[in-house]
C-alpha cells in the first residue's frame, strides 16, 4: 500500500493558499478517488468541518478505502455527549455511505483537556467497543498538546503537522516516542497549505519578514536541480515512523505527480536552514493577522 493518504478538504471548500481553482467539482473528485484507488492509496482523511467533503466521498460510490474523519468542536454547554457523538458519527457514516469508520479523530485537543474531556473519552471508547469506529485519535497543532493528551487514554492515531519549515514533531521527540508506543502516525501540512509550492514571485508580500528563508530555499532548489514538490514530499516520507503522509490535491494531475515522486527512490535533502518556530509562519491560522 502507498504511504500517501488522500486529504479531502478541497472536496468541500476552497482550501490552501496556492489553490486557484476553488472547490473541486464532484466529477473531478471521483476521478481523483479512482486514481488514488488505482495507485493503492487506501486511506482517505476527511472531517465534518470540510463542507460537503464526506458527502462527495460517499456519493462517489467507491468502497474499500479506510476512512478517517474528524469530529466538530464539542459544544460548550453540551448536556449529553454520548448522544452528540453518536449523532455526529451516524451522520458521517450516512454521508460517507459507510458502515463504520477506520478512524475518528478529535479535531481540537482542547476538547479532550477541557471539563468534558473525560466524558468525551469515555464516549469515544464506547463507540470503539461498539464497532462503529476501529480507532480513535486526535489531530494536534502543536506537539506540546500531547504532553497531557497521552496521559488520558490509549490513543490509536495522532495526526500532526510536519514539513521542512515546521519540524516540531520531529525535534520534540514525539515522533519517535509515539512510534515506540505503537501509535499510528499521520503527518499533514506537508506543503504548509501550498505556501511552499508557490513560485518565488507568487509568495504574498505579507510573508516578507521570512524572505531570507525563502530566498535560501529557491537558491537550494536551483542549485540541486530539484522541484519544490519533490523536496517537500521527501521530508515526511523519509521517516519510517510515519504511517501515512496526508496530501491534498486540487486536481488529478497533482495527485499523479505526488504518486510518481513517492514511488521513486527519494533523495534526502538538507533543508535544516528552513526550520522555524515562528507561530506566525508555521500555523496558517495566524496568517490572517499578517
Amino acid at each position: 500500500m502507498s504511504k500517501l493518504g488522500l486529504g479531502t478538504a478541497q472536496f468541500g471548500y476552497k482550501y490552501g493558499i496556492a489553490n486557484t481553482s476553488g472547490k473541486i467539482k464532484k466529477f473531478d473528485a471521483k476521478n481523483i478517488l479512482l486514481q488514488a484507488k488505482k495507485e493503492s492509496i487506501d486511506l482517505i482523511d476527511t472531517a465534518v468541518s470540510y463542507g460537503k467533503s464526506e458527502k462527495v466521498i460517499g456519493d462517489s460510490g467507491l468502497k474499500d478505502f479506510r476512512i478517517v474523519s474528524k469530529l466538530p468542536t464539542l459544544p460548550m454547554n453540551i448536556k449529553d455527549i454520548d448522544k452528540w457523538l453518536e449523532q455526529n458519527v451516524q451522520r458521517s457514516l450516512l454521508n460517507l455511505n459507510q458502515a463504520s469508520l477506520y478512524g475518528l479523530l478529535v479535531h481540537r485537543s482542547k476538547n479532550l483537556l477541557g471539563k468534558n474531556g473525560k466524558k468525551l473519552i469515555s464516549s469515544l471508547e464506547n463507540l470503539k467497543n461498539s464497532g462503529l469506529v476501529e480507532k480513535i485519535g486526535v489531530s494536534i497543532y502543536d506537539p506540546s498538546e500531547l504532553n497531557n493528551v497521552m496521559k488520558l487514554t490509549k490513543i490509536d492515531i495522532v495526526q500532526a503537522p510536519l514539513n521542512i519549515v515546521d519540524r516540531r514533531f520531529e525535534i520534540s521527540g514525539w515522533l519517535s516516542k509515539l512510534h515506540e508506543e505503537k501509535v499510528e502516525i499521520h503527518s499533514r501540512s506537508v506543503f504548509l497549505q501550498g505556501l511552499l509550492l508557490l513560485s518565488q514571485n507568487k509568495i504574498p508580500k505579507k510573508f516578507g519578514r521570512w524572505s531570507n528563508i525563502f530566498e535560501k530555499f529557491f537558491l537550494y532548489l536551483k542549485k540541486n536541480k530539484v522541484n519544490a514538490l519533490e523536496a517537500c514530499l521527501s521530508y515526511p516520507l523519509s521517516f519510517s515512523e510515519i504511517d501515512k503522509v496526508i496530501v491534498g490535491v486540487d486536481n488529478i494531475n497533482q495527485l499523479k505527480k505526488l504518486i510518481k515522486i513517492s514511488q521513486n527512490n527519494l533523495l534526502k535533502y538538507d533543508f535544516s536552514f528552513m526550520t522555524s518556530n515562528d507561530q506566525m509562519l508555521i500555523n496558517p491560522f495566524n496568517w490572517e493577522k499578517l
